[in-house]
């Protein structure tokens, strides 16, 4: 046997015992997985595990008042599944802290659904939209600004007028925007999306200080202002919904929800609640005063 022929079945036999151990640690991680699987399924396949907002209304509330939880329980009971809530703030962390966060000392996650996401959401797969809302504006009735129908009629106030609102909005938001474009960015109010206080909530701004006059004008997004102005019985609120225009600022988003990345049978069977709710989905929209739009793909 020559030293290159040896050298050739001296390879092929590496190669064989190496594909041989391959093929054995495949099968064992394959086996492994399925085990996971199967424990998940055991442990879990009824359940519609949630990740939510404790304090975050009109969207979630620990209480299951919000638009989300109303919907969540709506899909779970379509499912005939179990519904669970892992509650966390909707700040910076909250998809370490829920959709990627494993319960201690398993394999499970802690919840496997975030029930609201634009459409472009980067840190999960995304399922179809389920609403379409816009920004909007917000007044209290009787205080001067009644003639305001639309964003652009409160430009069309006396310039006295208008020049002693104090104009509320949410920092580095398309109301921002507008208010830069036409001149108003000195009136603005500043407000934080995140301040770091469990307490807060987005709100705030409407069902506190748009009616105890600390703003005149709120400006923020749809589903707050609709659903706040409509909880609102100390004074009547008006809702101004910023429409689709031409100028190039975008004020119109379309809302999804979100699992793990990698999870697409999950994210397919959302997607087919979804399709299959659309009745359901907007008689909730409009009973929590959310100012809607066709929905479409961002």
């Amino acid at each position: 046997m020559s030293f290159a022929e040896n050298g050739i079945k001296g390879g092929g036999r590496i190669r064989i015992r190496l594909g041989s151990l391959l093929q054995a640690a495949a099968l064992a991680a394959a086996a492994a997985f399925m085990q996971g699987a199967q424990a998940q399924d055991d442990g879990g396949a009824k359940v519609l595990r949630v990740c939510q907002d404790p304090n975050n209304l009109p969207f979630s509330s620990r209480d299951g008042r919000g638009l989300e939880n109303r919907i969540a329980a709506l899909f779970a009971d379509k499912l005939g599944w179990k519904l669970e809530h892992t509650w966390y703030p909707q700040r910076i962390g909250f998809v370490r802290n829920t959709l990627r966060a494993k319960v201690p000392d398993t394999d499970h996650y802690k919840c496997d659904l975030i029930t609201g996401v634009a459409t472009g959401f980067e840190l999960g797969l995304t399922t179809r939209p389920y609403y379409r809302s816009t920004y909007a504006l917000a007044y209290v009735k009787g205080r001067g600004l009644d003639s305001v129908q639309t964003p652009e009629d409160l430009l069309k106030l006396d310039p006295a007028v208008l020049r002693k609102l104090k104009i509320g909005a949410f920092s580095k938001s398309p109301a921002v925007d507008w208010l830069l474009r036409n001149g108003l960015i000195d009136q603005m109010v500043p407000y934080q999306h995140q301040t770091g206080d469990p307490d807060q909530y987005p709100g705030q701004i409407i069902d506190r200080d748009l009616v105890n006059g600390t703003v005149d004008v709120a400006m923020a997004w749809g589903p707050i202002v609709g659903y706040f102005a409509k909880q609102s019985t100390a004074r009547p609120i008006a809702v101004v919904p910023f429409m689709p225009d031409s100028s190039g600022l975008k004020y119109d988003f379309s809302i999804a929800m979100a699992v793990r990345h990698g999870d697409k049978a999950l994210r397919d069977r959302i997607d087919g609640l979804i399709a299959a709710s659309g009745p359901e989905i907007k008689a909730l929209l409009d009973e929590y005063g959310v100012p809607s739009l066709p929905v479409k793909e961002d």
